[in-house]
């Protein structure tokens, strides 16, 4: 899985640090990402994350088998 962040989305409220700060860190204004490649014991957070960002700027990519 792979996870990309639209900035001009973001809103910067911090949830997704707050969820995966693995993944996610926040910036001086919005959200940033750490890395884009997601280990599968973060996937399932990082999903529920994308699901709940108020503002839909986080977009996850599942890889195919």
């Amino acid at each position: 899985m792979t996870v990309e962040l639209d900035a001009d989305l973001c809103a910067g409220c911090g949830l997704c640090e707050e969820n995966v700060s693995e993944i996610f860190k926040t910036g001086e204004y919005t959200a940033e990402l750490k890395k884009t490649e997601v280990e599968e014991k973060l996937a399932q957070r990082v999903r529920e994350t994308a699901e709940d960002c108020p503002t839909a700027a986080i977009t996850i990519y599942e890889k195919s088998s």
